[in-house]
Parts: C-alpha cells; structure tokens; sequence
C-alpha cells in the first residue's frame, strides 16, 4: 500500500513537473511570436517606399524637387530595403537565440533541476568559444554597425586599400565588390580598417597627366614634327659601310 502510493505521488510530481515545463514552452513561443510579428511590421515599415517629397520637413521643396524625386527614390529605397533586411534577420536571430536559452533555463527549473553547474559550464564554453571564434566575432560585429551607420550599400562605389569597385552583396560577414577589372572580391567586414564610399562624398576624378605638364608620347610612325631639324635624324640607326677595298686602290696606283 505504502509502495502504491509512492508510486502515485512520484507519478502525480512527475506529471505536475511536465504540465509546468509545458507552460512555460508555451509561453515562451507565445513571446517568440508577439516579438517576431511586431520586428515584422518595424522592418516592413523600414522598408515601404515613401517619397522623399511626402516628408513634412520637404513639402516646401516640392516644386524643386519633383525632377530628381524618382532618382533620389530609386537610390534610397534600394539602400533602405537592404538595411532593414540585414537589421531584421539580426533581430530575429538575436530573439530566437535569448527565448530559447531563457525558456530552456525555465524548463529546467520547473523539473527541480539545479542550473548553478549548467550556468558556470556555459560560461566556461562561451569564453573558449569566444577565443576560437574571436574573428568570426568581429566579423559579425563589423557588419551590425556597418548595416546600422550605413557607411555603404549595393551600388556604392567604395575604395578600400585592397580594391576598388562597386558594392554588389552586403551581409553580416563579407562585403562582395566588383573590382574596376572585373575581379570579385569577398571582403570580411572585420578586415576593412579604411572605407571610402565614393558614392556618398563629392568625388571627382582625378586629373590626367597632361595637367601635370606630362605629355604623352607620339604614336608609333607618326609624322615628325615641323622645324625637328638635325635632332630628328639622331634617332635614326648609324649607316656602317664597312671597310674599303684596298687592292683596288692598289691598282689604280699602278
């Protein structure tokens, strides 16, 4: 009788226990959503096209700006949906990553599990993960701030000391540039120590050689020019008519 109830209290624990850890599964997926739904609408917003002239601070402008409005359009709407697109996976990643860990804590709570030893393990895991992983880590870091500054984006024609060329593909880790000769770079965002965007800037292009008082050589067969005189002829090779005959001269002495 006394091993029947034991088993039917450990039972009716166990089943206390699981309805626990239940809830709070489901609470935890409930928070996932609300959260997910609402960086949902933020990015979706983010990324909708507004004219730069429905702004109120622009209306004055209106006359003035309705020329270059479908430009300035075209340009930041193709900037503005690519940023909200990198800050929204990141924000989706960094939510399911805290409610799954937060949630799996609180699992473990409602079994009567001690998470002091998980808690000091996990720490001990981050932080050898955190040394092998360091510039994996950077990478990622360089490409949150990069995508929240907006230092560039694809079309941006950048310069850093590796490369030269236009931005086509832009995420957390790498940077894809088109060189000027058709080369493909992959940049780590971590390893871009020095960025110029020649797109956003005033750029100009540098002057040719000519303005630095350099003339460019003559093409090959081109006509001599005029009042040349005897230095024209010191470029041409030396006629050598090699050694007379000295038996004729012999001769005609006789």
């Amino acid at each position: 009788m006394q091993a029947t109830n034991f088993f039917g209290e450990a039972n009716d624990t166990f089943l206390n226990h699981l309805a626990v850890a239940g809830i709070t599964i489901a609470i935890g997926f409930v928070v996932w959503l609300v959260l997910h739904y609402l960086i949902r609408i933020v990015v979706k917003r983010a990324r909708a096209d507004r004219a730069p002239l429905e702004h109120r601070t622009l209306r004055w402008a209106a006359p003035m700006l309705r020329n270059i409005d479908p430009v300035v359009r075209a340009l930041e709407n193709e900037r503005r949906v690519q940023r909200a697109r990198t800050i929204g996976t990141l924000l989706n990643s960094v939510l399911t990553i805290v409610v799954a860990v937060v949630t799996s804590f609180y699992v473990l709570i409602a079994f009567e599990i001690d998470i002091a030893p998980l808690l000091a393990s996990v720490g001990v895991v981050g932080i050898a993960i955190g040394f092998g992983c360091q510039q994996l880590i950077r990478d990622f870091l360089a490409g949150i701030f990069i995508a929240i500054e907006d230092q560039y984006g694809i079309g941006d024609v950048i310069q850093t000391s590796e490369v030269i060329g236009t931005v086509e593909y832009v995420s957390l880790r790498i940077t894809r540039v088109l060189g000027e000769d058709g080369t493909l770079w992959y940049l780590r965002n971590g390893e871009i120590l020095r960025l110029g965007n020649r797109s956003k800037g005033s750029y100009t292009a540098p002057a040719t050689d000519t303005d630095d008082g350099v003339f460019p050589t003559p093409a090959a067969g081109a006509a001599p020019a005029q009042g040349a005189g005897p230095a024209s002829n010191l470029s041409s090779a030396p006629n050598n008519t090699g050694v007379p005959n000295l038996s004729s001269t012999n001769e005609s002495t006789e």
